[in-house]
């Protein structure tokens, strides 16, 4: 993909436009992102307890950082139950079908 294709998204942050060259299949998660950075960030200015635009920045980070790896421990266990029960349904069919096979010797 050419440097072409990557055309500018204005993104806003704490009411600063950002230029940012981006994929055009990538636009609409961009947005997104910035979107809920934004939030973030403006939740903790307005708590008043965090003062300095780049303490806001690591404070946000840490949040979603967080966040990111209690979704990722989520996932972890919920492919862990699924792959246990993927295993026991695959070990009834197999004895299902050694059954049948009996039966029609």
């Amino acid at each position: 993909m050419s440097d072409a294709d990557n055309a500018p998204v204005t993104v806003q942050i704490l009411e600063k436009e950002y230029l940012i060259a981006c994929p055009p299949e990538e636009r609409a998660a961009l947005i997104e992102s910035a979107a809920l950075l934004n939030e973030r960030l403006r939740r903790i200015r307005d708590t008043g307890k965090v003062i300095g635009i780049e303490r806001m920045v690591v404070m946000a980070a840490l949040n979603m950082a967080n966040d990111l790896a209690r979704l990722k421990t989520r996932d972890h266990h919920l492919e862990t139950q699924v792959g246990g029960r993927v295993r026991l349904l695959r070990e009834r069919v197999e004895k299902a079908v050694a059954h049948s096979q009996q039966l029609e010797l």
